[in-house]
């Protein structure tokens, strides 16, 4: 028997794992996601209808899929509750992934034009954080902008303001919480990208004449976007959803779409309209991503 022959079962099995997995663990689940709603709420365990029961026959089981409706949907657009909630989301997301993008653009800049030897402790410093626990250091932005808490101390000590400012319950420290988390995942890829660029390129663009600007907005920028558009995606969709930090460190003025889907799950007991809530949520959340790969095939493309 050839090696060829005796690899090709184990290869084959290698490219279909990733397959596997994702029908195991994302598709089922979303299956049953989108099948609870499309029931009804009822005062019952598990708390909607129809609920399948394989031993009552195939006609049970046609009465049950007769018995879906769209209702939870037309209820989402609807109710602005829901609209609001989805509106207010997007546009934090947005912000939020502007204003990591503006910070983590030259951190990560500045990183990659790093000697060699200090590349590596730089990247140490940016993933330090991860190693305490999320929801920890989010408590401990609280007490950082709780009314007599260490910011507020430091601006009072340097005369900045006159009185304890109010940070906590309001979008900035919301933004503050936001963008303190999810910065590493903006200036990793973005370092990777630069730190691969050829430093050939800008010397070319500055020997043939072009300004510092020019060349890092002709050159050196338009390389970058493979990591601009790695790390907005890696920082835009899981703000989207994000529930602890507006919850801990916002207002309750308006929620975004995460603290309603907990609200509808676990207050209101509506799993029905939780699920549909979290089904619409993930469209939105794979539209950026289709968009995103159908970019890159275009630049592969035009790159042949």
């Amino acid at each position: 028997m050839s090696a060829r022959r005796i690899f090709a079962g184990p290869a084959r099995l290698a490219a279909i794992a990733p397959y596997l997995w994702m029908a195991l663990f994302f598709l089922v689940p979303f299956g049953f996601v989108l099948k609870i709603s499309l029931s009804q709420t009822a005062v019952a365990q598990p708390p909607y209808l129809p609920v399948f029961d394989l031993t009552e026959g195939l006609a049970a089981i046609k009465a049950a899929f007769a018995a879906f409706s769209l209702d939870n949907y037309r209820l989402l657009v609807s109710d602005n509750l829901y609209v609001l909630s989805y509106l207010r989301s997007f546009v934090v997301a947005a912000v939020s992934t502007s204003i990591l993008l503006l910070i983590g653009y030259p951190v990560a800049y500045a990183m990659a034009r790093l000697p060699q030897r200090w590349q590596g402790i730089a990247m140490m410093l940016v993933i330090v954080p991860f190693w305490t626990s999320f929801l920890i250091r989010i408590y401990a932005w609280i007490n950082i902008l709780q009314h007599d808490g260490l910011l507020n101390q430091i601006l009072l000590a340097l005369h900045i303001v006159p009185a304890p400012v109010v940070w906590l319950s309001t979008d900035t420290a919301m933004y503050i919480g936001i963008v303190y988390s999810y910065l590493p995942f903006m200036i990793l890829p973005l370092y990777a990208t630069l730190a691969k660029m050829d430093p050939a390129l800008p010397e070319a663009a500055s020997d043939l004449g072009a300004s510092p600007q020019a060349t890092f907005w002709l050159v050196t920028f338009p390389l970058s976007l493979p990591g601009v558009g790695a790390g907005c995606l890696l920082c835009f969709i899981p703000i989207l959803g994000e529930f602890v930090i507006p919850d801990l460190l916002a207002g309750s003025d308006s929620m975004m779409i995460g603290q309603t889907l907990w609200l509808e799950f676990f207050t209101n007991k509506d799993w029905p309209v939780a699920s549909a809530v979290a089904v619409v949520l993930l469209v939105l959340l794979v539209a950026p991503l289709a968009l995103y790969d159908r970019l890159q095939r275009r630049q592969l493309e035009a790159a042949r």
